[in-house]
């Protein structure tokens, strides 16, 4: 009986998490909070309320996977 490699694709979501963190952003500066301190609280706790409800941001980032979101966005920096 011969066995063969079975093959499967990686599907990529970078563009649909650059979308989501774009859009999470931007709500968070329309409401007066600062992006960066309130999207690095919600990565290292996990907790969503860092994240504003304003625009549906607080659900958008919460369809992401947490590793996901931590791969693109260290991909992303090491890329550049």
């Amino acid at each position: 009986m011969e066995e063969s490699t079975r093959k499967f694709k990686v599907v990529d979501h970078s563009a649909e998490i650059r979308e989501i963190l774009a859009s999470v952003y931007s709500s968070l500066l329309v409401k007066g909070y600062n992006p960066i301190n309130q999207i690095v609280g919600y990565i290292l706790s996990e907790d969503p309320t860092y994240i504003t409800n304003y625009n549906n941001a607080r659900a958008l980032i919460c369809r992401l996977d947490r590793d996901d979101l931590l791969q693109e966005l260290v991909s992303s920096y090491l890329q550049k």
